[in-house]
């Protein structure tokens, strides 16, 4: 079995997977050639999209990995959805877009990204939003890939870890973007990474990827001597040169009159944290939990909000270390999180 030292990255960040458009090939190999462990976000793609992508990064001899979205939907109640869609009724007339009458629980066609895993092997493949059915987990360990979960609490580190993992990313509520929580219903403690990572370490000798609130490279030695082997970073590449980051959010990142980030469930029913905006203020407490319904109801009013330039409708997905990002090659990005590593 492959360990992380093995996998052939010279520094001690990770590019985080950014699934949903920020992340690019281009990103995951940039990272690959700057040292660093880069991550495709299989999330929201086609299994046919993610086969293209797995040919574009194995093709460029760098070391990288997978991440899936485990299915563990949240079921959204029938009437609350109804209730809802009629609460956003006025934002998709705005843009003249049909938001979806019922709820969609699919489950991000994961068989079929499974099964393109095991036609070809990568070297890690990561989990988030809790653990993969065990016949899946043995049909990729049986590819020869290091396996790794996202975790949010020292109790769903020992799940984890009795499942068989051969790694762990222990996310801080600091992140930006989605919580990998197992318990989406309720809230994410604001537990300080380096705290989290050492509570983590005491419960399992699993080696950890720090992830969550990663902003300056002081940041990242904070999480390597709280006894991480490797620090994932993922707002801070939104603004680089490789990321697919929209205009709109990119130039939200940058703009100094937004002060603020907040975890909220008004655009995908499952709590992410993100720059704060005019959708959240007016919607987040009416927002039922339900994922993925409610990210499919809120998608086509996102997708017009970017292609409009309109940043108060758009998830501006943001961890709390936003303020350091900058416009710059990933690789640059990168080595300079590393230098007090």
């Amino acid at each position: 079995m492959t360990s992380l030292a093995q996998l052939g990255a010279a520094l001690p960040v990770v590019a985080a997977p950014l699934a949903g458009g920020a992340g690019t090939t281009d990103l995951v190999v940039a990272a690959g050639r700057a040292g660093a462990l880069g991550f495709l976000g299989a999330g929201y793609q086609a299994p046919a999209a993610l086969a293209a992508d797995l040919a574009t990064v194995a093709a460029a001899g760098v070391p990288f990995g997978v991440n899936l979205f485990a299915p563990n939907p949240t079921p959204v109640d029938p009437a609350a959805y109804a209730a809802y869609a009629a609460l956003l009724a006025p934002e998709a007339a705005r843009f003249e877009v049909a938001l979806p009458p019922t709820p969609s629980d699919d489950d991000d066609a994961w068989q079929a990204k499974v099964d393109q895993l095991v036609a070809h092997p990568v070297p890690l493949v990561s989990f988030t939003f809790g653990l993969p059915p065990a016949r899946d987990l043995a049909r990729l360990r049986r590819t020869g890939a290091l396996l790794a979960q996202t975790v949010t609490t020292p109790l769903e580190a020992r799940a984890a870890a009795s499942a068989g993992v051969d790694a762990l990313v222990v996310q801080a509520a600091a992140a930006g973007g989605h919580s990998g929580t197992f318990t989406p219903d309720r809230p994410v403690r604001p537990v300080p990474l380096p705290d989290l990572v050492a509570a983590v370490r005491a419960e399992v000798a699993l080696p950890l990827i720090a992830a969550g609130g990663v902003g300056t490279a002081t940041d990242v030695a904070a999480a390597l001597s709280a006894g991480a082997t490797l620090v994932a970073v993922g707002t801070a590449l939104l603004r680089s040169d490789e990321a697919g980051t929209t205009a709109t959010h990119r130039a939200a990142l940058a703009d100094p009159t937004r002060t603020t980030t907040v975890v909220t469930r008004s655009f995908t029913g499952r709590p992410a944290r993100g720059l704060r905006n005019t959708f959240i203020d007016r919607y987040d407490a009416a927002a039922p939990s339900g994922y993925p319904a409610l990210h499919h109801l809120t998608r086509p009013i996102r997708r017009a909000a970017a292609a409009n330039g309109d940043p108060e409708r758009l998830h501006l997905w943001a961890g709390t270390g936003y303020r350091h990002t900058r416009e710059a090659p990933a690789a640059t990005i990168l080595t300079g999180l590393s230098a007090d590593a």
